[in-house]
């Protein structure tokens, strides 16, 4: 397959996620770019996505996180999910800050792959560290699409 079909194909993908995760939807996830195993995705932190401490909820951190993940280790159009994740956060975000998820995929070997999303706010700090660790299960996201090998 040649590579812009590739990236046509991974597009799709990001463009099904978006209109269909109807979580990243409400916190008003934008997906920003989407290639084979990569995503960007960003949301800016509003009132209603802090905790007591007036910062971002960390449950909000790694929605988008997670969000960003699905979307790379499905990019191929191979349906997959998550096995496992972790994450490190380093600095609050706070009301009004645009976070950017950025998914590098690490390894990608027969049905497992690793995932690795960084988070930063407008000023390229870092807010937290995500790790995934993904598994493909059957079937394709888009079912007319063919699948990226």
């Amino acid at each position: 397959m040649n590579r812009n079909r590739a990236l046509e194909i991974a597009r799709a993908v990001g463009a099904r996620f978006a209109a269909d995760d109807q979580a990243a939807k409400t916190l008003g996830v934008v997906y920003e770019e989407v290639r084979p195993g990569y995503a960007r995705l960003a949301l800016t932190v509003e009132k209603h996505m802090t905790n007591g401490h007036e910062i971002c909820h960390g449950g909000v951190i790694f929605t988008l996180a997670d969000t960003a993940f699905a979307c790379a280790c499905n990019s191929y159009n191979r349906a997959a999910v998550a096995v496992g994740c972790a994450i490190e956060f380093l600095a609050p975000g706070r009301i009004g800050d645009r976070l950017t998820a950025d998914v590098r995929e690490q390894a990608l070997a027969g049905r497992a792959g690793v995932y690795d999303v960084t988070v930063t706010n407008q000023n390229n700090q870092t807010i937290a560290l995500f790790r995934g660790k993904s598994r493909r299960i059957e079937g394709r996201v888009i079912a007319e699409l063919e699948e990226i090998k």
